[in-house]
């Protein structure tokens, strides 16, 4: 009797999994594109964790307490389609049928926000990874910070699943660097071992041992054989959950296209649909009782479908949890929900410091002021830098430092590791209930520019503190002078990027980056010492929140001299000599061009007459200013080549950046 129970569970067991496969091949074969080996290859992997470990509620995909899975090898999104729809997420098969079509809530790389239940936006390789790692580091924050004894509500694992090409990218190597020196024993992760690349077998670039590279960075890494293994990979997540005091990697040894009578095991499987003919030989070769496209045999449906029930009782016996947390620590219990709701503390800014004309200093030293202000209000405030502390001036003071040995600590040390520290800050951000910062040289955005470009597809508010933004550094050189980085990161969708004037727009440069809502924020600082604008003569820096504003104005301007950043100086100082001279010249601010598009056009045109003569003054790459600058209606004053190493005041007079520069190109265009 037992036997005949076991034999029929293990051919339930292979109808769901192959239901996964089954799913894979017809949405990527419909599509005519995408990629179908690999969730062939890890449908048994995916079967044992969400029906047996993971903790979810198909009903109520943002519960607080589940745990979090991260699919880094996004390009086996069918997997995750497929499971979502069977567990009976808000995902239908109308849905898996409209596989990377336009509008659909499947596209070809899974996306945060478009797909209920995808924790994640995914695809470029390591992203996730990462993303898990910031995941994790906000898990064992907030436990660290609410938990109590008797009511740990606040207690989930992060899962990830990476490729072979996530492992061989940078920011994984970064990102789990961090996680093994963090000691994240709540993050687990999958390496799905099927050796094959686009390209072909895995050994044509990749000979790493990535048992030991974990291991030295301080996991525990366990090995599956076979990955169809089901008894094998329950025993290693057992295994890997109760190893607490580092993350864990299990390898998992797969066939890519498992199945597929004449392309597993082949690089053929990977990005491109089976074929007809291969689709159905598989099928046959699996067992599968149906050649029609979309087929889902009912028991399978039903069998997956208890996952419903499962994750209603679960959430259901954490809410029980809640509610003698509500009662026992009402306080702790009303924080968090504010924190998670998104809402800001009232009067969180009404302590900010204020500058006055003698208060002449860096941006980045404002800035590190501002935010200490904020952070004395504003405690899921946290983040750090990558080993620029000091410089980027980012330290929350007497916020300690998050480490293994103390989960509370608001400053992080991310080393050397900028893209694994923006793949962090997106998973921070993902989880809930803090508003992270990250902190490097301009220049270095580079470094990190694809956790940018992630940030703001989703998109997340991180803020990123960029300092030393120009050639206002000096003697560094052109190796760390950004030129073209203001011009990318502005090209960036959603993107946000304020470069203030001095530390009276640095104030309301974070306001308006810790009230933003849409999107990732990046606040560019001087290293330079900058004169504070004297706001009882010139307007108030208020004017930041709507882009650009009239700073200084003439009656019937003549010529409208407009600059971001430390170049504001020399349009007031342009801007004070015209007027002597007899000119009617209008001085602007620009410091967020963002914002400024965002204005109605009477506003915008109220700032920027038409038919007036411009000039647009950074010390970087013009592109962003064309739009502003009309051709034929003025002169963009900026840099077209790289930067010197001597004193920034040689080298600004030496480009040509000099306020005798600006009234003279004002003179030209009289």
């Amino acid at each position: 009797m037992t036997e005949t129970v076991t034999r029929v569970g293990r051919e339930l067991d292979q109808l769901c999994i192959n239901t996964v496969r089954a799913l894979a091949m017809d949405a990527v074969q419909q599509a005519e594109s995408g990629h179908p080996g690999t969730p062939m290859a890890l449908a048994p992997l995916a079967y044992v964790l969400w029906q047996r470990h993971l903790r979810y509620n198909p009903a109520n995909p943002d519960w607080l307490d589940r745990d979090r899975f991260v699919l880094s090898a996004g390009h086996a999104c069918m997997l995750l389609y497929s499971v979502l729809y069977l567990t009976g997420y808000d995902l239908t098969l109308d849905d898996i049928k409209q596989f990377r079509q336009w509008g659909s809530r499947t596209p070809g790389h899974s996306e945060h926000g478009v797909t209920p239940g995808v924790e994640a936006t995914t695809g470029p390789l390591g992203q996730g990874v990462g993303n898990a790692v910031g995941m994790a580091i906000a898990e064992a924050q907030l436990a660290a910070l609410f938990n109590r004894p008797g009511h740990a509500i606040i207690d989930h694992h992060t899962y990830f699943v990476a490729s072979d090409g996530d492992l061989m990218e940078g920011v994984s190597h970064e990102a789990c660097s961090l996680a093994g020196h963090l000691k994240l024993g709540k993050l687990i992760g999958f390496y799905d071992d099927n050796r094959i690349t686009i390209d072909g077998s895995t050994d044509l670039a990749f000979s790493d041992d990535t048992a030991k590279r974990f291991e030295a960075y301080g996991w525990h890494v366990q090995r599956i054989q076979d990955g169809n293994d089901l008894d094998a990979i329950d025993a290693a997540i057992t295994q890997a959950k109760r190893v607490t005091d580092r993350p864990s990697l299990i390898i998992v040894r797969t066939h890519i296209a498992w199945g597929s009578p004449h392309k597993q095991d082949t690089a053929e499987a990977h990005g491109a649909p089976l074929g007809v003919d291969e689709v159905k030989a598989t099928k046959q070769n699996l067992g599968w009782p149906s050649l029609e496209p979309f087929y889902v045999p009912e028991e399978a449906l039903e069998h997956w479908r208890r996952a419903k029930d499962r994750g209603a009782r679960l959430e259901s016996d954490w809410q029980k949890r809640w509610d003698g947390y509500r009662s026992a620590h009402p306080d702790l219990a009303t924080e968090l929900e504010r924190r998670l709701a998104g809402q800001l503390p009232a009067g969180w800014d009404a302590a900010l410091p204020v500058f006055g004309p003698k208060d002449a200093q860096a941006t980045r030293a404002a800035s590190g002021k501002v935010l200490n202000a904020i952070a004395a209000k504003v405690p899921e405030l946290i983040g750090g830098s990558g080993d620029l502390t000091g410089s980027n001036n980012t330290e929350i003071k007497g916020g300690g430092v998050f480490s293994a040995a103390a989960r509370t600590g608001r400053n992080f040390h991310f080393g050397v590791r900028e893209h694994g520290m923006g793949a962090a800050l997106n998973g921070i951000t993902l989880h809930g209930g803090f508003i992270p910062f990250g902190g490097t040289f301009l220049i270095f955005s580079d470094y990190m520019r694809p956790s940018i470009r992630l940030a703001a597809l989703t998109p997340l508010k991180p803020i990123y503190v960029f300092t030393h933004d120009s050639i206002g550094l000096g003697e560094d050189g052109p190796t760390h002078q950004p030129i073209e980085q203001l011009a990318a990161l502005r090209a960036i969708p959603n993107m946000t990027v304020i470069r203030p004037s001095d530390p009276t727009e640095v104030v309301e440069a974070w306001r308006a980056a810790i009230a933003h809502r849409n999107g990732p924020v990046a606040l560019v600082l001087t290293r330079q010492k900058i004169t504070v604008v004297d706001r009882s003569k010139y307007a108030p820096a208020a004017g930041l929140h709507r882009g650009g504003y009239v700073l200084a104005d003439s009656p019937r301007p003549d010529v409208v001299l407009m600059a971001t950043g430390s170049e504001v100086e020399l349009i007031l100082g342009a801007y004070e000599r015209l007027k002597a001279d007899g000119r009617r010249p209008r001085a602007v601010s620009m410091p967020c061009l963002e914002y400024f598009a965002k204005q109605q056009q009477d506003y915008r045109e109220a700032v920027l007459p038409p038919g007036v003569p411009r000039i647009a003054v950074e010390a970087a790459a013009p592109q962003s200013w064309y739009r502003w600058v009309p051709e034929n209606q003025g002169v963009i004053m900026g840099i077209e080549r790289f930067g010197e190493s001597a004193p920034y005041q040689r080298i600004y007079q030496e480009f040509g950046l000099t306020v005798d520069a600006v009234v003279a190109q004002a003179t030209d265009l009289a």
